[in-house]
Order: structure tokens, then sequence, then C-alpha cells
């Protein structure tokens, strides 16, 4: 975005890309390779990754997310309305830049030259809880370990999930099956513009860790 946020290729952070590269075209099959190197349930690798170069269908799911985020901005839990009710002005402050980051991507998703949506057979959200848990136990560390493996070729990656809003719709442009095919989230990937990343700023860990039993 404008400005990289706090975190390093993060949902929320995303740097401004310049236009599609041959390093992208050149490395994403690389990274898909070591994707599937993840571990699955049952090692069943019912995975798919759908990538998405043509300029009309990246236009397309664009819009469907461009719809989503005005649903998302006024949901409680969005970023902006995290900073209003933040505990004090250093974490507003940051939810202001990823707000800003956020809404910056909204508006230039067309621009994204590579688009990835990581895939699971059936529809997820009608399946109990176990079913569930595993199937998206075996799809995330495999998209992640995309994400790792284009940050390490110098490509920035972002996890999107705002288009699921309009999951249908977004099936109906890929030609997805809706009914038998769950998406799971869109990820952008592009060129960022400067490499100067770090650490982001995040709550003490011992605030969100617990030894042996359960304290908050």
């Amino acid at each position: 975005m404008k400005e990289l946020n706090e975190g390093v290729d993060s949902a929320s952070s995303f740097g401004t890309h310049h236009v599609l590269g041959a390093a992208i075209c050149a490395y994403k099959r690389l990274c898909l390779e070591l994707a599937v190197q993840a571990p699955t349930g049952s090692n069943s690798q019912n995975w798919h990754f759908l990538v998405i170069t043509d300029p009309d269908k990246r236009s397309a799911l664009a819009d469907i997310y461009r719809k989503g985020f005005e649903v998302y901005a006024n949901m409680v839990g969005s970023a902006g309305q995290l900073a209003e009710v933040a505990e004090n002005e250093e974490r507003a402050a940051q939810q202001l830049r990823v707000t800003e980051s956020a809404t910056y991507l909204a508006e230039n998703m067309h621009r994204v030259p590579v688009m990835m949506i990581p895939c699971l057979p059936g529809r997820v959200d009608q399946m109990p809880g176990l079913a569930g848990a595993s199937l998206y136990g075996s799809i995330i560390p495999s998209a992640w370990s995309f994400m790792l493996a284009a940050r390490e070729r110098d490509l920035g990656t972002c996890w999107t999930t705002i288009h699921l809003i309009f999951e249908q719709e977004a099936s109906e442009v890929l030609g997805i099956p809706f009914e038998e095919v769950t998406q799971v989230a869109l990820i952008t990937v592009a060129h960022t513009l400067g490499s100067d990343f770090k650490p982001a700023k995040r709550v003490p860990m011992d605030e969100v860790v617990s030894w042996n039993d359960w304290k908050v």
C-alpha cells in the first residue's frame, strides 16, 4: 500500500507494487510446488489452487471485493471499528494505519497482477466442527507455505477473505462449482515497493500465551 504497515506480508500489510513482472510468472509455479509439500489431514492432498492472471477476471473479482469491503467496513470487529475502541493511542494509531492500508487495497484490487484462491472440496460451512477443522488444517499450511516462498523471492502477498461475503458470485466468475467447492481465501501476489520490512508491533506475548492451564 501507500505505506507499508508494520507487519510483514500479513493480511493487513501489502506493499505498493509495480506492474506484473516476469519474476512473478517465473516464481509462482515454484511457490506452488513448495506449497504442496505442506501436510494434509490423513494425507488426503485434496487441495486445489486457482491462479488468476486474466485481466477481466481480476477486474470482476476486484469489483466483488470492493462490494464486500463496503460490508466489512461497517462490521463490528473491522479494523476501523477496533481503532475506535482501542485501549490506548498507540494501538488506535496502528489500527488506523491498518484501515488506511486495507482501504487502499480495496480501491486498487484491480491492479493486483496475480491472485491465488486456495480451495477445498465440499461446503465446509455445512460440515461438523471436526471435519471443518481438519479441512482448514489441510489448506492453511500450504497457503502459508506459498506466501513464505513468495516472500523469499521478493514478492509481497496478502491473505484476504472479504470477497467470501459474495463467494457465490466469485464462483460464477471463475467457473467454480459453488455447491461442491469452498474458497478459503484470495491471496494477492505482487512486487513490493521497497524491502525494509521489520517486525510488527504486537501485544506482549505473555498476554496471549498460557502454560498448562487457561489464563487470560
